[in-house]
């Protein structure tokens, strides 16, 4: 009788774990050669690339799981990021390799889609951007606008403060990036790229 009553309750406790535990939504599921289709990158840079998935609470308040494609220094500062992100609810809206939007970095942002490897060159110069080694991270491009010249980019953007999603300089977001050595487009003087993070290396 004790067996049976011992058997009832694990069942019961096992039961209760099951429709407790929280459905994670799957957005992004790329092998990491389909993360890099239709675009062509040095192989020095290819070969220091890694494709990572992370987990966070979007706005309709559920659990996602998607990807970056990310520098390989870059992994732990990263995952040990988004796990905060994750524990504080901070709302991503969506999180997936540029790739799905045919490497163009204005529809990503539009999309309020957060993003880090883009094969491209910083805005306005010839100089290879950070993103294009991964060592750069955009969150919630439309909530975090790049303002420029008085001119949100994208165009559309709006950036308060009050919104949820929205990085400020006291945002613990902001603070865990700064810890790791990050630099926040935020602080910068001649122009505010609130959703930038990049990562400098020598």
């Amino acid at each position: 009788m004790k067996f049976v009553f011992q058997l009832i309750l694990l069942l019961s406790l096992s039961l209760f774990a099951q429709t407790n535990s929280e459905k994670i939504i799957i957005d992004s599921d790329l092998t990491f050669e389909e993360s890099l289709e239709g675009i062509s990158i040095p192989a020095s840079i290819k070969n220091n690339l890694v494709l990572i998935d992370i987990q966070y609470y979007s706005f309709d308040e559920k659990l996602h799981q998607e990807q970056l494609l990310v520098h390989k220094s870059v992994v732990k500062d990263l995952n040990e990021i988004f796990e905060i992100i994750k524990e504080i609810k901070f709302p991503i809206h969506k999180a997936v390799p540029i790739v799905k939007y045919g490497w163009n970095d204005e529809a990503s942002m539009l999309a309020n889609n957060t993003g880090c490897f883009n094969y491209r060159k910083t805005k306005g110069t010839n100089l290879i951007s950070y993103h294009a080694k991964g060592l750069a991270i955009d969150i919630n491009p439309m909530l975090n606008p790049h303002i420029k010249n008085n001119k949100p980019i994208p165009i559309g953007a709006i950036y308060d403060k009050t919104k949820p999603g929205t990085l400020t300089e006291l945002s613990p977001v902001v603070k865990e990036f700064k810890k790791r050595g990050w630099h926040w487009g935020g602080s910068w003087r001649s122009s505010k790229d609130y959703q930038h993070f990049e990562k400098r290396t020598n």
